[in-house]
């Protein structure tokens, strides 16, 4: 468990709190690239962190990121014109450029000091992998910026991946232990009990997996640091004495990749981003590093498949808090564990439950919790150690964030390192051959 003030700082993170100023040192993801899809287009709102934006993507195609309130007299700037590479306020024609500098105040007379004093709050932006990300650190503009976490998917032609996201309705930190917590595979996923493994068809593995990940429900895990955060791998009885062996990669701040990959399947992440201390949006991304994706599983994702929920034109969960996730009891009783269909669903589910902010000081945890106090641990002592001035260091080693994770078989005593040195060519899952799509290149 958690004492209430380190429960309190996890959970929080507006710009004035310890947790939040850690978030503002790493890129964030602010908007998908399709939402800001043309040139001089509508103004998009943008909530992140307590903060209320403007995302436009001006006429040169760079994307701009705003306060929402002029200067002037707070106006919105969401109702405001996109024009000539910057954001005009329609109450008096305020106008601002990309950094947030006045280039037109028509109602302030010529020589006045508002014209040199008066800035728009604004954050640098950059894209990667059909993502826009915004730099929210101290002094964005007069200082050099680490570059963007290199993770897989971005690295990759479009056509090998799927990037989409949707709305959480509780905490960041809740809805990233539970994905970090693989041993809940073994029920919240599950059929009914008497039910067959494989009637599931939302589950990103086969029967014979399915099977031993529900017949072994206390699989044994193991916990390798890098230089980015850690993998966590959990070891299950499979047949004989082999081990099924399922990694999952947690990267800082709130990136995470899930376990059950095998060579040649289609990976799949996360990156959570707080909107205030009770929502966040969870970015979540297929990908495929030997192969473009198929139309039938691009299909399947739009309408929500394994991990990637099935949401509205607004991203908002078709089952979500307000509808009680659409849970049909009868199933309940006969077919699936949850009687809620989609297992990004079951997760918003089980986690939503948990209260807006789960109370962390009211747990008991068990030997299944390792990868959520590790979790915990590494992003209280990042914030807290920059609370005393130390700057993190994960933010400048962008390359580190090519991580990879999934399921692989070993004789009974085989350690976890090794079973990711024989699956990945490295010991905690980094990539450092070029993959062959780009090779051909």
């Amino acid at each position: 468990m958690l004492t209430a003030a380190d429960n309190e700082l996890l959970t929080r993170t507006g710009a004035q709190t310890p947790m939040g100023q850690y978030f503002r040192r790493f890129w964030q993801p602010v908007a998908l690239s399709r939402e800001l899809a043309e040139n001089d287009g509508a103004p998009l709102r943008v909530n992140i962190m307590g903060e209320n934006l403007v995302a436009f993507r001006n006429s040169e195609g760079v994307v701009g990121l705003t306060d929402s309130r002029c200067p002037h007299r707070g106006a919105n700037l969401y109702f405001g014109r996109n024009e000539n590479c910057a954001i005009r306020c329609v109450f008096h024609g305020w106008k601002f450029d990309l950094q947030g500098r006045p280039l037109e105040l028509p109602n302030v007379p010529p020589g006045s000091a508002y014209h040199q004093t008066i800035r728009l709050k604004a954050y640098p932006t950059r894209e990667y992998g059909d993502i826009v990300w915004a730099y929210m650190g101290p002094d964005p503009w007069d200082r050099a910026l680490p570059e963007v976490p290199e993770l897989e998917f971005g690295t990759l032609p479009a056509s090998h991946r799927y990037v989409t996201k949707k709305l959480q309705e509780c905490n960041w930190a809740q809805s990233i232990e539970g994905a970090l917590d693989t041993s809940h595979f073994s029920f919240l996923h599950m059929p009914a009990t008497g039910v067959p493994s494989n009637a599931n068809p939302d589950a990103p593995a086969d029967e014979k997996r399915l099977r031993w990940i529900r017949d072994d429900p206390l699989p044994r895990f193991s916990i390798l640091e890098h230089e980015v955060g850690f993998v966590v791998g959990g070891a299950r009885r499979a047949e004989g004495d082999s081990r099924y062996w399922r990694s999952a990669q947690f990267a800082l701040p709130a990136h995470s990749t899930t376990p059950s990959t095998l060579p040649g399947e289609t990976h799949f992440g996360y990156t959570w981003v707080p909107i205030d201390d009770v929502n966040c949006w969870i970015y979540t991304y297929a990908w495929n590093p030997d192969r473009p994706l198929s139309d039938e599983e691009i299909h399947k994702f739009k309408g929500g498949h394994g991990v990637i929920a099935e949401v509205d034109e607004k991203f908002i969960p078709i089952r979500n808090r307000s509808n009680e996730y659409l849970i049909d009891r009868e199933h309940q009783k006969h077919i699936s564990y949850t009687g809620v269909r989609g297992v990004a669903e079951q997760d918003a589910m089980i986690q939503d439950s948990q209260g807006r902010i789960a109370d962390r000081t009211q747990e008991h945890l068990s030997p299944s919790d390792a990868a959520v106090v590790r979790f915990r641990r590494a992003v209280l002592a990042g914030a807290k150690a920059l609370a005393t001035g130390i700057e993190p260091q994960a933010p400048l080693r962008h390359a580190a964030y090519r991580l990879r994770s999934g399921s692989w078989f070993a004789a009974e005593g085989v350690s976890f390192e090794q079973v990711m040195l024989e699956r990945f060519g490295d010991p905690v899952g980094r990539i450092t051959a070029t993959p062959a799509v780009l090779a051909a290149q």
